[in-house]
């Protein structure tokens, strides 16, 4: 059905909708992300303070940081369920519920049970968002899916920039929690704005398969067997971490996670008679080192920007932040040459320059490396929803919202894990290189040290899903009463510059993305080309 016009003569889509009630939804679902963005900014921080503030040690910090991450995936994959039963307006009153209570109770907080709580209610709000804004936008604007997504989650950086950026200018010299918990008034703004927003819409687009009449149990057959094994898996990992359950290390929590991930989704498969997709599968699978490149390498992008910035080094994530925004309200450009895949294999050799080029360059070469990374980063996420919604439109919002799930949860099962274990052994290789005998004499009398807040052997060999790896507590062996004076400067100047070589591991990401969306191009390729898919009344994709 094309547009047609009602008695004012105003020109209507499929929906109903005129100009005003899209643009009135578009820029509602963008200030939901953008409020999401900007707590994400403002909590990433302030850990120091929130340990000073409770009294609790890094591990528990890092709970509360934790806390806000790992329910958004998994409401996503939930509500993307019952979205289209619920509808878009209520399941957003929910969210915008849920972000405010846990604004007005980080405020408020006495204890750290209640910021736990606190920090739990933002990323259950925010999981929801992110389950109805991109089936939303990808129902309004089904002909152009990726351009209107890219500029959708433009929101994203936005959101986390203005947070970076307010925090540095107002709170950065705040010593105490209560200096700085200010911040989260702002972020209450554009949380208050949407919700306003959304309560004045009053017609909302249909997705397309429900449009289309495709039937709910089809939705679950694109997903299949194979996209519940790695949702169940995923999931269940997360779940069984913040459980306490196989706590015996990563490998056996893994294993657990595969086993019963495998059993569910083969009894999943079996109850709506599919395996699935198998390139959605493969999508999915190339979320792992996406999330990673996009997502866990920042921590180590402003580490290595410190010796250059100092203090200021957190402006760095405002610089990748603005960029990322200003470059996908643009992303209709190149998507009109290459569509969704093209950009993805694009980002990804940009992603190539920019890391290798980090973990050589100096001054200010650094700054131009750190453009490339950003320019990298920009249109993974948009542009792999995009290519979700336009070949398994019949999946919905559970196919759209399960892959961007997996990659927030593989980020943190895998992507953190991993970038953390190779700058671990980046340290302990420079520590050896600089000073072994003293090494060798710590480890062979089993020393420890208890600057974590607990005892822990200084030498020690860790395992990462059953791969060994050295890790030296640099600060905690220099200040042995072996180890010389004059040995220290030198080691503390090239363990600052390990990050480098962090980066340069850190490359392997893109370059197996690429191989994986080159791969991907030369399948669509055989197969006609590249087309995006569209459902019409029967059901069936034209």
């Amino acid at each position: 059905m094309g547009e047609h016009q009602v008695q004012a003569g105003e020109a209507v889509d499929r929906h109903g909708l005129n100009k005003r009630d899209r643009s009135l939804l578009f820029w509602a679902s963008f200030l939901s992300l953008m409020a999401c963005g900007l707590g994400f900014a403002f909590r990433a921080m302030v850990p120091h303070l929130w340990g000073a503030e409770y009294n609790v040690l890094d591990a528990e910090v890092g709970k509360l940081f934790g806390a806000g991450l790992w329910p958004i995936a998994i409401m996503m994959i939930l509500f993307s369920l019952i979205v289209d039963k619920v509808g878009y307006k209520a399941s957003m009153m929910c969210a915008f519920v849920l972000q405010a209570i846990s604004v007005v109770l980080t405020f408020t907080a006495s204890t750290f049970n209640a910021m736990w709580w606190a920090c739990i209610l933002a990323g259950l709000g925010h999981g929801i968002v992110e389950a109805v804004i991109n089936p939303l936008v990808a129902s309004i604007y089904r002909e152009e899916k990726t351009k209107w997504l890219a500029i959708l989650h433009a929101s994203w950086p936005a959101g986390v920039g203005a947070g970076a950026a307010i925090y540095m200018t107002f709170f950065s010299n705040a010593e105490t929690w209560g200096g700085a918990k200010i911040a989260w008034v702002i972020m209450l703004l554009p949380v208050l704005a949407y919700g306003v927003m959304y309560l004045m819409c009053k017609r909302f687009p249909v997705d397309e398969r429900v449009e289309a009449k495709v039937p709910y149990t089809d939705m679950l057959k694109e997903l299949g067997g194979l996209g519940a094994f790695l949702a169940i898996s995923f999931v269940g990992y997360e779940l069984y971490t913040q459980m306490g359950l196989f706590s015996t290390g990563q490998y056996t929590r893994l294993l657990a996670a595969l086993g019963i991930g495998a059993v569910g989704g083969a009894a999943f498969g079996f109850a709506v008679k599919s395996a699935g997709r198998w390139l959605f599968f493969f999508l999915c699978l190339l979320m792992v080192p996406l999330a990673t490149a996009e997502l866990a390498t920042d921590g180590w992008i402003q580490n290595l920007m410190r010796p250059t910035l100092g203090k200021y080094a957190g402006w760095a994530l405002a610089f990748s932040s603005l960029i990322m925004m200003v470059l996908r309200f643009f992303a209709g450009i190149p998507l009109k040459r290459m569509g969704p895949l093209g950009l993805l294999l694009i980002s990804s050799v940009f992603s190539i320059i920019g890391l290798f080029a980090l973990s050589a360059a100096t001054g200010v070469l650094i700054f131009v490396a750190f453009v490339f990374y950003a320019v990298g980063q920009t249109f993974y996420w948009p542009a792999v929803l995009g290519l979700t919604s336009e070949q398994y439109p019949k999946g919905g919002a559970l196919t759209l919202n399960t892959v961007s799930a997996m990659g927030l949860l593989t980020v943190g099962i895998f992507g953190f894990p991993f970038l953390g274990a190779v700058q671990d052994s980046c340290d302990a290789n420079a520590v050896l290189e600089a000073q072994p005998a003293v090494v060798e004499m710590v480890k062979a009398a089993q020393r420890t040290s208890d600057e974590k807040g607990q005892p822990e052997l200084i030498v020690q060999e860790k395992v990462l899903f059953g791969v060994k790896y050295p890790s030296i507590n640099a600060n905690a062996i220099m200040a042995q009463p072996e180890f010389p004076e004059e040995g220290k400067a030198p080691l503390q100047e090239e363990i600052k510059n390990s990050g480098r070589k962090t980066l340069r591991v850190a490359s392997v990401l893109p370059i197996t993305m690429a191989l994986g969306f080159l791969a991907m191009m030369i399948w669509f390729k055989a197969h006609g080309g590249y087309k995006p898919m569209h459902l019409v009344d029967d059901g069936e994709s034209a």
